[in-house]
């Protein structure tokens, strides 16, 4: 299985109780859907299925099949969850995107220049803000909103911005 056939569903964090239970950080839509998924794998290729799960206050609390000890849950700390692509539902909506697919997009400005490469998307409570990174090094945090990025091609891996004033401006060269 190559990465550009797994999508990253969660990562398994600190052991939850004493009987086995972990918490998981699901970036999922919906965070209770992960158990629906069947098994998911690490990037050793082990496979985890989950036997139940329960939503906690960021996070969700499971039970892996196999793991019934604090001990057996600490080794999975850290470990990254993904799915085959293909095991996916496609897109309900034509503006629905996998973030995986957006990371290595080249940013295009309005005048149709490269403006930077997303590296990573990221979520700090305010919604989805793209990390791209610029051609000279810099990086830059724009939010990804239909107003800022209007046009997506995700086959051909470009996003078509409006971005902020002055946001891929070098403040150094002022």
């Amino acid at each position: 299985m190559t990465a550009d056939e797994l999508v990253l569903l969660g990562i398994v964090g600190a052991p939850h109780g004493v009987r086995g239970e972990v918490r998981i950080k699901a970036f999922t839509g919906d965070p209770l859907a992960l158990a629906e998924y069947g098994p998911l794998t690490d990037e050793k290729g082990r496979r985890f299925e989950i036997a139940a799960l329960r939503p906690a206050k960021e996070v969700v609390v499971a039970q892996i099949k196999g793991v019934t000890s604090r001990e057996g849950a600490e080794t999975l700390n850290g470990v990254k969850l993904f799915v085959e692509r293909s095991r996916l539902p496609e897109p309900e909506d034509e503006d629905e995107f996998l973030q995986t697919d957006l990371v290595g997009c080249s940013v295009i400005g309005p005048d149709g220049a490269t403006l930077g490469t997303v590296t990573a998307v990221a979520n700090y409570g305010a919604g989805d803000l793209l990390d791209i990174e610029t051609p000279d090094g810099r990086s830059v945090l724009m939010p990804f909103t239909k107003a800022f990025a209007p046009r997506i091609d995700i086959a051909g891996k470009r996003i078509e911005t409006l971005p902020p004033a002055g946001l891929f401006e070098d403040d150094d060269a002022a």
